[in-house]
């Protein structure tokens, strides 16, 4: 029953209808918290023409083809842009220049998201209800090799000082804890199985790689876990269907997207106090640093819409409209381009970030979800 539930809840967090749902109930709840208020939010035509920091243009090599089956352009030096079909079982393989999927190729059941290891020799990708792991060269986009018996690997990343590696199981409710070695036979190294109900589905690491904060999507809280000790410290409630997480620049401040709320929490996690909500659009989600240390986006998944945050102001500076259920989203390392998967469109979304314009419209699998590429920005 536990299993069917959770199941249910992911493919409807998957549609929009869970969060969509829960957010008209939620919406009118009085905040014990202020709302960080600066007038009101950018109309979703708005241009973020001030925010694309600047940043070198990466090279474009040229060629036919390479071994790899793939143009040389792309595997040679940029690599693919990967983006995980999660109700196909496949990833897609984009030329991040032409624009144009140059390939497929199928993995485990449900791919939900996808990692770099900490040399950026291998993008790693999570298949949750299969249970397992497949390694990718991310400049080939040739599978290197598969672990199996990885417990629900819903959401999974690297600590900055590449000891751990840890996976949230969403539908077991708990987080698993590696050791990662890089030069070993067996690269991951089980620790513990940390329980934390209901539901954990998106981390992120503390730049010290003492602490590992995991949103609990079901109970709509935030937990942090001592990885010293491999146990929870501490967990608060922070809204209805808590979703994506990060930590500013400066260590000092977690942000987390509250779906069924339609706003971004902002937090002194270390002192566990909630300091503000930021409006943004209705089934806030996920997030993603602009690589300028100081703005960080935000997906809102129901209102199709990307809002971008400038965390010196804790204000919403821009919208950027985007069809389909915005989710995931990746900025290329000119800090130029933005590819956002279209949850609910099966396709994928390439934006021009100095004039807010969406360049194309790419078609890919079911539910896209995850997307990576090699030539990336920073993650903030």
């Amino acid at each position: 029953m536990v299993f069917a539930a959770r199941t249910r809840l992911r493919l409807l967090a998957g549609t929009g209808l869970g969060s969509g749902a829960l957010a008209l109930g939620a919406s009118n709840r009085v905040s014990a918290y202020p709302f960080f208020s600066s007038g009101a939010p950018p109309s979703k035509e708005a241009n973020p023409a001030v925010l694309m920091p600047s940043g070198g243009a990466a090279s474009q090599p040229g060629g036919s083809t390479s071994p790899s089956g793939l143009p040389a352009s792309t595997a040679q030096m940029r690599g693919p842009v990967f983006v995980l079909n999660s109700r196909d079982a496949s990833v897609s393989f984009i030329d991040p220049i032409k624009m144009t999927v140059i390939g497929e190729v199928n993995v485990g059941k449900e791919p939900h998201h996808l990692y770099p290891t900490p040399d950026a020799s291998q993008v790693i990708v999570a298949s949750a209800m299969s249970n397992e792991l497949h390694w990718f060269d991310p400049l080939r986009g040739q599978l290197s090799q598969r672990i199996r018996q990885i417990d629900d690997p819903y959401q999974l990343g690297f600590s900055p000082d590449r000891k751990w590696f840890a996976t949230a199981a969403l539908r077991l409710d708990r987080v698993d804890l590696y050791r990662y070695n890089q030069r070993g036979t067996e690269p991951l190294q089980m620790i513990k199985r940390i329980p934390l109900p209901k539901a954990p589905s998106h981390l992120w690491f503390s730049a010290d790689s003492r602490t590992l904060l995991a949103t609990l999507q079901d109970s709509g809280e935030l937990a942090a876990i001592d990885l010293d000790r491999q146990e929870v410290l501490w967990k608060m409630y922070i809204g209805a269907l808590t979703a994506g997480v990060i930590i500013t620049a400066d260590d000092r401040f977690a942000l987390v997207g509250v779906m069924g709320e339609d706003h971004v929490a902002v937090l002194d996690w270390r002192q566990r106090q909630l300091i503000g909500r930021i409006p943004t659009g209705k089934g806030a989600h996920n997030f993603r640093g602009a690589g300028d240390r100081r703005h960080i986006y935000v997906s809102n998944r129901v209102e199709n819409t990307i809002s971008c945050l400038d965390t010196s102001q804790w204000r919403v500076v821009a919208n950027l409209a985007v069809p389909g259920g915005p989710d995931c989203m990746e900025i290329a390392a000119d800090l130029k381009t933005m590819w956002v998967t279209s949850r609910f469109a099966r396709a994928v979304h390439v934006l021009d970030l100095p004039s807010g314009k969406i360049l194309q419209r790419i078609s890919v699998g079911r539910s896209p979800h995850g997307v990576f590429m090699y030539q990336r920005a920073p993650w903030l």
